[in-house]
């Protein structure tokens, strides 16, 4: 019997970003353990710090001096270069006006295609002046503000759960008190918004999240808040402080997502250490997507294993885990049958179309798969081995799933695989310990 190969996991970049974002709010020093090292949290650092935050590294540590008065007064317009980091776009789009100031927000890649109009517009009832550069609706905007009204805020939700992220973690800083009202069909990507209140309520800043129920609005978990409308949901947040904290990121459910997959399709198990089993993170599901297509999961000591498995085709939605879909694709062609992923509209507007992206590049390879308005349709084991050349798109969540076709028989050759940096610098010293333990033809014997 083959052991498992041990991979750490790496640090979640959704509780990195909101880490530093909380702790350069907080009046004082905090201390912060695990930060993910990546480009996109490098450009987070770099705008807290046009803020007046004061980041420092130390091993794995970073000492942070939370923003005292605000950047220095300028007739001109701080620029803040998010590159290409939707994350750092929003959020920081919803932090900046907190302070009063002009700000001109813009980016590289595909970010100036990313919209925040649902975010502006709301920014807009806080008294914000919002003026767009290019494109209606996304960056580059200029943003002049005196500072966060509060009182009462509507936004939609549909496109992104970022805009709220932005506004909560903005909220205690403003004049009044703040009550967030959603609107829309849909929410996406909920569970990060829960990522939000958890890293908020680590720093002594509360939400009070209500759902209305008949006519009267009463206090609800967001576990309960997940059921209900986005007309039936509100938070409210109080003018408060921020208190410095110590604390350590735990590991990325979403970057770990590629590595549990391998463990399923591969010839080795795969054994993760650093992985939250109850974490609020949405990129949890990988495990009960594997475990609906029939993969063998172990957990054992903090630990989670993913055996060699037969797989089966299964439908599922992935409105709450949007940035799996791509590995999800590439585990659907190894399985047996057809896979359905719906419920993912919203991955049009991500670095990549992540919806035409897969589809072109997995019938590179000789899947049969069908794209859809919300998802795709997949027709499992119709993969011809061989030697091909994929597109990243310049998409880290496309590199990094793509190289599952490798444990396939697959020789693969990426146009990118440096985009990868995005978020996961050393993913491929790390699948380089997966791709050579399978390529030495070791099987598991369950």
């Amino acid at each position: 019997m083959t052991a498992p190969l041990t991979i750490a996991a790496p640090s979640s970049k959704s509780l990195s970003h909101r880490a530093l974002m909380c702790a350069a709010l907080a009046q004082g020093q905090s201390v912060l353990e695990g930060i993910l090292d990546s480009q996109d949290l490098t450009r987070t650092t770099q705008c807290l710090e046009q803020l007046g935050a004061r980041i420092t590294a130390h091993g794995d540590q970073l000492v942070v001096q939370g923003i005292v008065s605000g950047p220095p007064k300028d007739s001109r317009p701080m620029t803040m270069n998010v590159g290409e980091s939707g994350t750092t776009c929003r959020l920081m789009l919803g932090i900046a006006p907190a302070f009063p100031g002009s700000y001109r927000i813009f980016g590289e890649g595909r970010l100036h295609d990313r919209p925040v109009h649902p975010l502006t517009q709301a920014l807009e009832q806080q008294g914000i002046k919002i003026k767009f550069e290019e494109k209606p609706g996304c960056p580059p905007v200029v943003v002049h503000s005196t500072g966060l009204l509060g009182g009462q805020v509507s936004i939609n939700l549909e496109q992104s759960s970022q805009y709220l992220s932005a506004l909560l973690l903005a909220a205690p800083l403003a004049a009044a008190p703040t009550t967030i009202y959603l609107e829309g069909s849909s929410i996406a990507s909920w569970p990060y918004v829960a990522l939000t209140l958890e890293t908020m309520a680590r720093f002594n800043v509360p939400v009070s999240m209500e759902c209305r129920i008949d006519t009267k609005w009463q206090s609800c978990g967001h576990a309960q808040a997940a059921s209900f409308t986005p007309a039936d949901l509100r938070l409210v947040v109080q003018p408060g402080t921020y208190q410095p904290q110590t604390m350590r990121v735990e590991g990325d459910w979403s970057n770990a997502s590629y590595f549990l997959a391998a463990g399923a399709v591969g010839q080795v198990p795969i054994q993760i250490t650093g992985l939250n089993p109850v974490s609020a993170q949405g990129d949890r599901a990988i495990l009960d997507i594997l475990t609906q297509m029939g993969a063998k999961i172990l957990w054992e000591n903090d630990q989670v294993t993913v055996y060699p498995s037969v797989l089966h085709g299964i439908h599922v939605d992935m409105n709450t885990c949007p940035d799996l879909v791509p590995t999800v694709a590439v585990l659907a062609a190894f399985a047996q049958g057809e896979t359905v992923i719906t419920g993912a509209s919203h991955l049009s507007l991500k670095e990549c179309n992540r919806i035409a992206a897969p589809v072109a590049e997995l019938t590179k390879a000789g899947v049969s798969i069908q794209a859809r308005p919300d998802g795709m349709v997949i027709q499992g084991q119709s993969l011809r081995p061989e030697s091909v050349f994929l597109n990243t798109y310049a998409d880290h969540r496309m590199a990094m799933s793509l190289a599952l076709l490798e444990l396939g028989g697959f020789t693969v050759s990426l146009d990118n695989p440096g985009c990868v940096a995005k978020s996961f610098p050393k993913f491929w010293e790390y699948w380089a310990k997966i791709y050579q333990a399978n390529k030495r033809g070791e099987h598991y014997e369950p």
